[in-house]
């Protein structure tokens, strides 16, 4: 087994786009004559399958105001948030000939021979792709093929940030319709907690280092046989970021149609209703309705508004042009941008 670290100039990678383009540069240009353990770690975000609609899944406001980026998978499974207090493993199995494909039990089980090592006697895989301790999920994994070999992956919670997990992945949309892969909503547990006594100040390093050498079946980490990256390989993970990982319509837009409907009473203006059709993360379609008062057209308003994507900055820049009173009376434009991300209840 080869290891490479999502490391550069010796420190790891924390934006989450590189991490991913890190990956699959390796994943569709390394090809090493064994199996390739990566482990990754990120600076706060949310980790979302390939074949969901990020609005379905996570709380967009919340990321904003928190600096808790998204970045969208290249397999497919459920939504998890990632932090730099949690530790990530990927692998690039050569063949099918393991048997892995598909078997999460196979995939987890070096994870939980290592961590029953440690103390966390009673974790078991659990469900589809779940890794489970007194019923309490921790971990999620997903895999897929490319030409010939499977590439692998899950995260291991070792110091979750419950506050931010739940505000994150709790969306607040009054209803959306879409056809979007969902996630289902699990009891999050710490690794840490079922740690032996010993164990319990263990620092992440310490904890990663120990599971790479577990992984790999070594004695020390120095024994590891490592591939090191040079710097042209560089430059194209640094270019894939850019095209895709760091890109907002492969994140957010990449899903093609959806519909959104919000609706409630705001203090001096009235009812309000909104009814929009997103298409690639930007309104296709809206009309707006209530008991509100304006001067002009509402409809005009709509118009405006078409073609604009689903967030804040967008919205603020298309509105700074008209005077949103003349359409909605006594609305201001911080209000109703929140509304119509749904973050006011």
């Amino acid at each position: 087994m080869y290891l490479i670290e999502s490391k550069r100039d010796g420190k790891w990678i924390m934006d989450p786009g590189l991490a991913m383009a890190f990956q699959e540069y390796i994943k569709t240009e390394i090809v090493l004559d064994e199996t390739i353990l990566m482990p990754y770690i990120m600076q706060p975000a949310i980790q979302i399958g390939k074949f969901q609609n990020a609005y379905e899944e996570v709380n967009v406001p919340y990321l904003e105001e928190n600096d808790i980026k998204i970045v969208r998978r290249e397999t497919g499974g459920g939504a998890i948030y990632l932090d730099e207090r949690n530790m990530s493993f990927s692998f690039l199995f050569n063949d099918d000939n393991q048997n892995i494909y598909g078997n999460y039990k196979k995939l987890y089980a070096p994870a939980v021979e290592a961590l029953k090592k440690l103390g966390v006697s009673d974790v078991v895989q659990e469900g589809r792709n779940d890794l489970v301790v007194d019923n309490k999920k921790v971990s999620g994994a997903a895999m897929t093929l490319y030409k010939g070999r499977i590439y692998a992956g899950f995260s291991l919670l070792t110091d979750p940030n419950y506050e931010a997990m739940v505000a994150a992945l709790n969306p607040n949309q009054k209803k959306i319709t879409s056809h979007g892969i969902k996630s289902i909503r699990s009891r999050v547990g710490s690794l840490r907690d079922y740690f032996n006594e010993e164990y319990q100040q263990i620092t992440l390093d310490d904890f990663t280092t120990f599971m790479i050498c577990s992984l790999m079946n070594i004695d020390t980490i120095d024994q590891a046989k490592r591939y090191e990256l040079t710097p042209e390989d560089w430059e194209k993970i640094d270019q894939i970021n850019r095209d895709k990982y760091s890109n907002w319509d492969w994140n957010y837009g990449r899903f093609k149609v959806f519909e959104n409907h919000v609706v409630g009473r705001i203090d001096k203006v009235g009812t309000l209703r909104i009814a929009m059709k997103v298409e690639h993360a930007k309104i296709d379609e809206i009309q707006i309705t209530g008991d509100f008062f304006g001067k002009k057209e509402i409809q005009t308003l709509e118009e405006h508004l078409k073609g604009t994507r689903l967030e804040k900055a967008a919205l603020n820049d298309v509105l700074d042009d008209i005077k949103l009173t003349e359409y909605i009376a006594k609305l201001d434009q911080t209000t109703f941008i929140k509304f119509i991300m749904s973050e006011l209840n």
